[in-house]
Protein backbone atom coordinates (compact mmCIF):
# COMPACT_ATOMS: atom_id res chain seq x y z
CA UNK A 1 0.00 0.00 0.00
CA UNK A 2 0.81 3.67 -0.96
CA UNK A 3 1.91 6.37 1.45
CA UNK A 4 -1.44 8.19 1.91
CA UNK A 5 0.60 11.43 1.40
CA UNK A 6 2.75 10.35 -1.70
CA UNK A 7 -0.53 9.46 -3.31
CA UNK A 8 -2.58 12.34 -2.26
CA UNK A 9 0.08 14.31 -3.82
CA UNK A 10 -0.12 12.44 -7.14
CA UNK A 11 -3.58 12.98 -7.97
CA UNK A 12 -3.22 17.01 -7.07
CA UNK A 13 -0.52 17.15 -9.50
CA UNK A 14 -1.74 15.51 -12.47
CA UNK A 15 -5.84 16.56 -11.19
CA UNK A 16 -5.78 20.03 -12.87
CA UNK A 17 -8.88 19.32 -15.04
CA UNK A 18 -6.72 19.62 -18.26
CA UNK A 19 -4.27 17.31 -18.35
CA UNK A 20 -5.19 14.22 -21.28
CA UNK A 21 -4.13 10.59 -19.50
CA UNK A 22 -4.06 12.32 -16.48
CA UNK A 23 -5.68 9.10 -14.95
CA UNK A 24 -2.63 7.18 -16.74
CA UNK A 25 -0.23 9.39 -15.40
CA UNK A 26 -1.25 8.70 -11.67
CA UNK A 27 -1.83 5.27 -11.65
CA UNK A 28 1.97 4.65 -12.90
CA UNK A 29 3.30 7.31 -10.97
CA UNK A 30 1.58 5.55 -7.56
CA UNK A 31 2.46 1.64 -9.22
CA UNK A 32 5.79 2.97 -9.45
CA UNK A 33 6.29 3.84 -5.78
CA UNK A 34 4.87 0.81 -4.15
CA UNK A 35 7.52 -1.93 -3.57
CA UNK A 36 6.33 -4.61 -5.39
CA UNK A 37 5.02 -2.55 -8.39
CA UNK A 38 1.81 -2.37 -8.33
CA UNK A 39 -1.33 -0.94 -7.45
CA UNK A 40 -3.18 -2.49 -4.49
CA UNK A 41 -7.16 -2.27 -4.09
CA UNK A 42 -6.68 0.90 -1.20
CA UNK A 43 -4.68 2.88 -3.60
CA UNK A 44 -7.33 1.93 -6.19
CA UNK A 45 -10.37 3.44 -4.21
CA UNK A 46 -8.36 6.16 -2.89
CA UNK A 47 -7.75 7.00 -6.40
CA UNK A 48 -11.41 6.70 -6.90
CA UNK A 49 -12.26 8.76 -4.20
CA UNK A 50 -10.03 11.65 -4.80
CA UNK A 51 -10.28 12.17 -8.39
CA UNK A 52 -14.43 10.98 -8.63
CA UNK A 53 -13.86 7.97 -10.94
CA UNK A 54 -15.27 5.31 -10.82
CA UNK A 55 -13.45 2.61 -8.62
CA UNK A 56 -14.95 -0.30 -11.81
CA UNK A 57 -13.21 2.48 -14.13
CA UNK A 58 -9.82 2.19 -12.83
CA UNK A 59 -10.08 -1.42 -12.96
CA UNK A 60 -10.82 -1.26 -16.48
CA UNK A 61 -7.76 0.86 -17.18
CA UNK A 62 -5.72 -0.97 -15.21
CA UNK A 63 -6.59 -4.38 -16.29
CA UNK A 64 -6.53 -2.89 -20.53
CA UNK A 65 -2.95 -2.36 -19.93
CA UNK A 66 -0.46 -4.67 -19.79
CA UNK A 67 1.90 -2.82 -18.04
CA UNK A 68 -0.59 -2.41 -15.42
CA UNK A 69 -0.21 -4.31 -12.09
CA UNK A 70 -2.53 -5.68 -9.52
CA UNK A 71 -0.73 -7.65 -7.50
CA UNK A 72 3.04 -7.46 -6.32
CA UNK A 73 5.93 -8.46 -8.91
CA UNK A 74 9.39 -9.73 -8.42
CA UNK A 75 12.47 -8.03 -8.04
CA UNK A 76 13.25 -9.21 -11.97
CA UNK A 77 10.82 -9.49 -14.95
CA UNK A 78 10.38 -11.99 -17.22
CA UNK A 79 8.04 -11.48 -20.33
CA UNK A 80 7.13 -13.83 -22.77
CA UNK A 81 5.46 -12.82 -26.35
CA UNK A 82 2.20 -15.30 -27.00
CA UNK A 83 1.52 -13.41 -30.44
CA UNK A 84 1.20 -15.13 -33.37
CA UNK A 85 4.65 -15.74 -34.89
CA UNK A 86 6.61 -15.76 -31.24
CA UNK A 87 3.89 -18.81 -31.11
CA UNK A 88 4.68 -20.77 -33.69
CA UNK A 89 8.26 -20.54 -32.70
CA UNK A 90 7.29 -21.97 -29.58
CA UNK A 91 7.28 -18.97 -27.12
CA UNK A 92 4.55 -21.58 -25.58
CA UNK A 93 7.37 -24.00 -24.38
CA UNK A 94 9.41 -21.13 -23.25
CA UNK A 95 6.83 -20.11 -20.96
CA UNK A 96 6.70 -23.66 -20.02
CA UNK A 97 10.58 -23.95 -19.21
CA UNK A 98 10.18 -21.06 -16.99
CA UNK A 99 7.58 -22.23 -15.17
CA UNK A 100 9.39 -25.39 -14.69
CA UNK A 101 12.89 -24.29 -13.75
CA UNK A 102 10.93 -21.76 -11.15
CA UNK A 103 8.99 -24.27 -9.52
CA UNK A 104 5.73 -22.66 -10.73
CA UNK A 105 3.01 -25.76 -9.95
CA UNK A 106 0.24 -23.94 -10.11
CA UNK A 107 0.90 -21.92 -13.14
CA UNK A 108 -1.54 -23.06 -16.13
CA UNK A 109 0.42 -22.01 -19.24
CA UNK A 110 -3.20 -22.37 -21.30
CA UNK A 111 -5.29 -19.92 -18.84
CA UNK A 112 -2.66 -17.48 -16.51
CA UNK A 113 -0.90 -14.90 -17.67
CA UNK A 114 1.77 -14.64 -15.03
CA UNK A 115 3.07 -15.85 -11.53
CA UNK A 116 5.64 -14.92 -9.28
CA UNK A 117 8.27 -17.15 -7.29
CA UNK A 118 7.59 -17.79 -3.80
CA UNK A 119 10.61 -15.78 -2.89
CA UNK A 120 9.47 -12.28 -4.87
CA UNK A 121 12.76 -12.31 -7.23
CA UNK A 122 11.10 -13.64 -10.87
CA UNK A 123 7.74 -12.84 -12.21
CA UNK A 124 7.16 -14.74 -15.47
CA UNK A 125 4.47 -12.79 -17.08
CA UNK A 126 2.76 -12.74 -21.12
CA UNK A 127 2.32 -10.33 -23.34
CA UNK A 128 -0.12 -10.64 -26.82
CA UNK A 129 2.28 -9.25 -28.62
CA UNK A 130 6.06 -7.36 -29.02
CA UNK A 131 5.65 -6.23 -32.22
CA UNK A 132 9.22 -7.71 -33.16
CA UNK A 133 7.20 -10.66 -35.40
CA UNK A 134 10.79 -11.28 -37.67
CA UNK A 135 12.59 -11.86 -34.76
CA UNK A 136 10.41 -14.33 -32.80
CA UNK A 137 10.18 -15.45 -30.52
CA UNK A 138 10.91 -12.66 -28.31
CA UNK A 139 11.64 -12.61 -24.73
CA UNK A 140 12.20 -9.43 -22.19
CA UNK A 141 13.70 -9.99 -19.23
CA UNK A 142 13.82 -6.96 -17.31
CA UNK A 143 13.10 -4.27 -20.22
CA UNK A 144 16.01 -6.18 -22.26
CA UNK A 145 14.48 -7.74 -25.12
CA UNK A 146 15.74 -10.89 -26.50
CA UNK A 147 15.48 -12.15 -29.90
CA UNK A 148 15.81 -15.78 -31.22
CA UNK A 149 14.93 -16.71 -27.50
CA UNK A 150 15.36 -20.52 -26.72
CA UNK A 151 15.39 -23.03 -24.17
CA UNK A 152 18.98 -22.75 -23.90
CA UNK A 153 19.58 -19.47 -23.35
CA UNK A 154 16.55 -19.17 -21.11
CA UNK A 155 17.67 -20.93 -19.25
CA UNK A 156 20.74 -18.62 -18.75
CA UNK A 157 18.99 -15.99 -18.06
CA UNK A 158 16.91 -17.66 -15.65
CA UNK A 159 20.36 -19.08 -13.54
CA UNK A 160 21.43 -15.24 -13.88
CA UNK A 161 18.11 -13.63 -12.11
CA UNK A 162 18.20 -16.28 -9.66
CA UNK A 163 21.94 -15.88 -8.86
CA UNK A 164 21.39 -12.39 -8.55
CA UNK A 165 22.38 -10.30 -5.25
CA UNK A 166 18.42 -9.37 -4.28
CA UNK A 167 17.91 -5.93 -3.98
CA UNK A 168 18.30 -4.42 -0.31
CA UNK A 169 16.06 -2.94 1.94
CA UNK A 170 13.02 -0.46 0.57
CA UNK A 171 14.44 -0.81 -3.08
CA UNK A 172 12.11 -2.28 -5.93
Amino acid sequence: MSDSGMLDEVVRRWSDGQRPGALLGILEEVQEHNKGDYLSESDLRRISELTGTPLSRLYSIATFYSFFNLTPQGEHTIVVCRGTACHTRGSRGLLADAAMRLNASGFNIDEDSAFTTADARITVRTVACFGQCALAPVVSVDGVMYSRMNSTKLASLITRLINAKPAQGGEK
